[in-house]
């Protein structure tokens, strides 16, 4: 992923682009690897660069060779070669981008077809030049897997105003919104249009009718080989990648199917080598022959990713799930200390004061300098598992299958608002991409549109269990589609494909959310408290955690519009969930069962 900074319809854009620059320079960390500029009629287009793909010609503005179409992208097109491919006329790429076919899709199709034929994660602005008044199209990823922002300056009229942080526009802008996923922005009628419309998508889910309920019985088979196909795809680099594996479920799925695409690359290449070896041997090698052998020779292992408080839920899982998978395990443990002390950088990259997200990034942030430092650029992670199949243990609460299904989906559109804003901005903070296979769109369209009684679970003495004597318990079906391998080989040991559920910062070491309890108590008064409500009339505090999450961030985001695209997660008062979202607080934690390894 990269960052952009972008303003149109500006009268005299020269005027600006110090500006916009600076404004950038605050999202460097987004694309350290180089920056760059495009001024137009009535534009200015700055670009933060991650390589991934296409690393010696992808540098950004793509500027097309009548210099009329200029594009900015932040993600990854995965289907880009076949989009190439399938063009009606014939257009001359200037890199090896995965972004640059944007722009050939732009002159073919309408919008809305453009966005939904990229299958990818993406935040993009294209500016059109040859047409007066000049014209620019912004979109976001069907999920919001990546980050946008739009703003306007009511100095200046008539401009509008993106960028992949809030940071970048809190000094330009005074009306800062954040631009909803799965929308196109059109600057000839000033139009955001929803173009992304799946078969499980209701327009009618927010009335008190509610939405269609899927009936379609679960195909295990189909479940597995779409989220193995998201993985693959979601594998395409030119530079070190890894896993993040927190020896849950969601991540450890990840990984195994990530090792065993690996291992198919490795024993490629070891063919390639032998091929190698055998032509070297037939005559004295060149300083060619050596380069090339040098590359084959360092076939790719997976490495994987954990951090945790000494002796943590997630170190313990993660070291079992890596022995299993043989990957090149890496753990890092952090003390609550260092997790504190770190949580003013975390809500300055989150830009958010939810309390749910804070607790879960802190780690994650922590984490992804130490990966970064290892001189990894991309990751795959689960995020988006526990919303698809209502993997949350409070969803053991739901009243009703069509309920149990609402929430599902309420959860996935809202993904922007938590668990993918944390998966972005905590990795991005250190420049590392992470990439989310679960919310793959094809992957999606299977598994939300599965009869939720097959999703619905619970626990303790109401626990079921099928005919091969598994549990019913949360995620079930996932957990089933890869219980049995077509080779025969597990892709986990039971005691993880089976692990109890627990929420990524409850499992990192209960004592970090006891930390940041006390840590808050400690820092916010007794009068300051109960005076909340004074100070934040809207969306007040309702423990001193989120009483000091939100003062940390009031210091560095004081203006009104940077809090109104903020959103807190509130658990479901009406399920009986207590206000306390950790997982310890659901009543059926503790009433998991033992899994034991086979």
């Amino acid at each position: 992923m990269c960052g952009i900074v972008i303003a149109h319809g500006i009268d005299k854009p020269a005027s600006v682009r110090t500006k916009l620059i600076a404004c950038s320079k605050k999202i460097r960390h987004r694309g350290p690897d180089w920056s760059g500029c495009f001024v137009g009629q009535r534009s200015v287009l700055v670009h933060e660069r991650l390589a991934i793909v296409g690393v010696d010609t992808g540098a950004q503005p793509l500027v097309s060779d009548d210099k009329k179409t200029v594009l900015c992208v932040n993600g990854e097109i995965y289907n880009h070669i076949k989009l190439r491919a399938g063009l009606k006329t014939p257009y001359h790429f200037k890199t090896h981008s995965d972004c640059e076919v944007i722009i050939p899709l732009y002159r073919e199709h309408d919008k809305l077809t453009l966005c939904n034929m990229l299958d990818g994660m993406f935040s993009f602005v294209l500016l059109d030049e040859s047409v007066t008044p000049t014209r620019i199209i912004a979109a976001r990823d069907a999920i919001g897997i990546t980050t946008l922002y739009q703003g306007w300056d009511s100095a200046r009229p008539g401009a509008t105003f993106f960028a992949s942080e809030l940071k970048a526009l809190i000094d330009i802008c005074d009306k800062i919104i954040s631009f909803p996923p799965g929308h196109v922005y059109d600057s000839q009628d000033d139009s955001t249009t929803r173009y992304f419309q799946p078969t499980w998508w209701d327009g009618d889910l927010e009335s008190e009718q509610g939405g269609k309920v899927p009936e379609t019985k679960v195909d295990l088979t189909a479940l597995r080989e779409a989220l193995e196909a998201a993985v693959k795809k979601r594998l395409m680099s030119e530079v070190p990648y890894g896993v993040l594996l927190s020896g849950g479920l969601d991540s450890s799925l990840i990984a195994a199917i990530a090792a065993r695409e690996t291992e198919k690359v490795a024993q490629a290449q070891m063919e390639t080598r032998k091929r190698k070896l055998a032509e070297l041997s037939s005559g004295p090698p060149t300083p060619k022959d050596v380069t090339e052998y040098a590359t084959i020779a360092s076939w790719p292992q997976l490495h994987s990713f954990s951090i945790g408080l000494e002796n943590s839920p997630d170190l313990l899982a993660a070291r079992k799930a890596a022995a299993y998978l043989s990957t090149v395990h890496h753990e890092y443990v952090f003390t609550v200390q260092e997790g504190l002390d770190a949580i003013p950088d975390v809500i300055y990259h989150l830009e958010t004061y939810d309390v749910t997200t804070v607790r879960a990034s802190t780690p994650m942030y922590l984490l992804s300098r130490k990966i970064k430092a290892m001189g990894v650029k991309m990751v795959l992670s689960g995020e988006g598992s526990d919303e698809v199949f209502g993997g949350y243990l409070y969803f053991h609460a739901a009243p009703d299958a069509k309920s149990f299904h609402q929430e599902c989906v309420r959860r996935v559109k809202n993904l922007h608002t938590a668990d993918c804003l944390r998966a972005n901005k905590s990795t991005m903070a250190w420049g590392l991409e992470a990439r989310v296979p679960f919310l793959d769109k094809a992957f999606l369209e299977i598994a939300m549109n599965v009869d939720p009684k097959e999703k619905q679970f619970s626990k303790g003495t109401q626990q079921e269990l099928d005919a091969d004597g598994r549990p019913k318990m949360e995620k079930y079906i996932i957990r089933k589609a890869f219980d049995c391998a077509p080779d025969g080989k597990p892709y986990l040991p039971p005691s993880i494909l089976w692990r109890q559920k627990e929420q990524f910062s409850d499992g990192v070491g209960y004592s970090w959310i006891d930390g940041m309890k006390d840590h808050a108590a400690s820092v916010v008064s007794d009068e300051d408290f109960a005076k909340r409500a004074e100070r934040w009339p809207e969306d007040t505090p309702d423990t001193k955690e989120a009483y000091h999450i939100r003062d940390v961030f009031d210091g560095l985001f004081p203006s009104k519009t940077a809090a109104e695209t903020a959103v807190r997660w509130i658990p479901r008062g009406d399920w009986g969930c207590a206000a306390d979202p950790s997982g310890r607080s659901v009543s059926i934690h503790n009433a998991a069962y033992d899994a034991t390894d086979e």
